[in-house]
């Protein structure tokens, strides 16, 4: 399994919140929805989420072990990183 495509797109001013994330693994299956965050020790993410009925969130979409979730993680934090780069230059 390959993440395949990356797409970020960046806000500004929503106090630790970055950027919105979506990720295509193996050209075929796509998830969208994630969120960037800074964090005192650095970029996070976290995986698309539902609100419930009872007012709490769920996630939607997520790794079902923790390699699978650091490689996703790793690779829409680079992306970030590297769209993020580029904009401050």
């Amino acid at each position: 399994m390959r993440i395949t495509q990356v797409k970020i797109f960046q806000i500004a001013g929503r106090s630790n919140l970055v950027a919105y994330a979506n990720f295509t693994i193996d050209n075929s299956f796509f998830v969208g929805g994630l969120r960037i965050f800074r964090g005192p020790t650095g970029y996070y993410i976290t995986m698309p989420q539902m609100k419930e009925k009872d007012g709490k969130y769920r996630e939607v979409a997520y790794a079902t072990n923790a390699k699978t979730r650091k490689m996703i993680e790793e690779a829409v934090v680079a992306e970030y990183e590297k769209l993020a780069g580029k904009r401050t230059r």
